[in-house]
């Protein structure tokens, strides 16, 4: 068996759990009816669990990354699968790769963590054979970093909303934006029927429901394309949904409040007994002192 590939605090692996978990295998779901068939390029693939993913679909699979460790792990782990090979390189210098040889490039927390920007876009957009389509994520910088005070050390250059448009314009005419979060969500399903539509609604401040998903993203998710009919008339006003079975957050998530249940006892226990030293060490200090003048005085007064 692959021995697992360490976590940096950053890159993904597949034994990470909790929120991270849900928000990198979501973004590779996501972009799996895309691969159906296609040429894809995974670039910055990390560990290789999502271009192993996408290999299912994809008649082949190209998995780059700059650390050669990533690149090795990926080959043991993932390396027998058909159509999938991985190599090492940098994302922002793709040159050895000819123009128009992949039909998908794929490209998830990675525009972040670059300082050449634009040259990695330039290189995705010549990767591209005609009618390609590209599909990356990047954080919104509002919500992941500016509302929270978080600052992600790994992060080089996080974007703004305008600034991440402004980015992709010049290069794909046809620019389809979508957002990633993950949410507290109550769900309601027909038992008897596939699911064929979706009714989001938002409680607002008042707890009143609004029809629609009404958060600001933490993620930007963005399929770009020269021209716009190129991109998928299916995914237009999509509603993407992703969980697991197990429902590992909820298990965290309940195994965190009985630790902080018991804990709270632990705490209220040892809050009673401080109490009660308290209240004895009074009691000693207050007999060790004697009687105060005025129970002397009126000691002496009742003689």
């Amino acid at each position: 068996m692959t021995e697992r590939l360490p976590f940096t605090g950053e890159r993904f692996t597949p034994e990470c759990q909790r929120e991270i978990w849900y928000e990198h295998w979501h973004r590779y779901a996501f972009a799996l009816p895309l691969a159906r068939g296609r040429r894809v390029l995974d670039a910055a693939c990390g560990e290789g669990y999502g271009s192993a993913l996408l290999s299912t679909r994809a008649a082949s699979v190209l998995g780059v990354d700059l650390a050669d460790d990533a690149v090795a792990h990926a080959r043991a782990r993932y390396g027998d699968r058909p159509g999938l090979r991985f190599e090492q390189a940098d994302a922002t210098a793709l040159e050895r790769l000819p123009d128009a040889s992949f039909d998908l490039v794929v490209s998830f927390e990675t525009l972040e963590h670059v300082e050449r920007q634009a040259p990695m876009l330039d290189g995705f957009e010549r990767l591209l054979a005609p009618g390609g389509l590209l599909l990356l994520s990047s954080p919104d910088k509002r919500t992941y970093s500016d509302l929270t005070g978080f600052r992600n050390e790994h992060h080089v250059r996080e974007l703004y909303r305008d600034e991440l448009d402004a980015l992709l314009a010049p290069r794909f005419a046809a620019v389809r934006m979508y957002g990633q979060k993950l949410l507290f969500q109550s769900a309601i399903w027909d038992l008897g029927a596939a699911a064929t539509r979706a009714a989001p609604l938002t409680a607002d401040a008042d707890g009143a429901p609004v029809d629609g998903l009404a958060y600001a993203p933490l993620y930007f998710i963005a399929l770009c394309a020269r021209d716009a009919r190129d991109l998928p008339a299916e995914g237009a006003g999509l509603l993407s949904l992703f969980g697991d079975q197990g429902e590992a957050v909820y298990r965290h998530y309940e195994h965190e409040i009985r630790h902080n249940i018991a804990a709270g006892g632990v705490l209220a226990d040892l809050e009673r007994r401080l109490a009660a030293a308290e209240a004895r060490a009074t009691a000693a200090e207050a007999k060790a002192q004697g009687p105060g003048p005025w129970t002397r005085w009126f000691r002496r007064g009742a003689r």
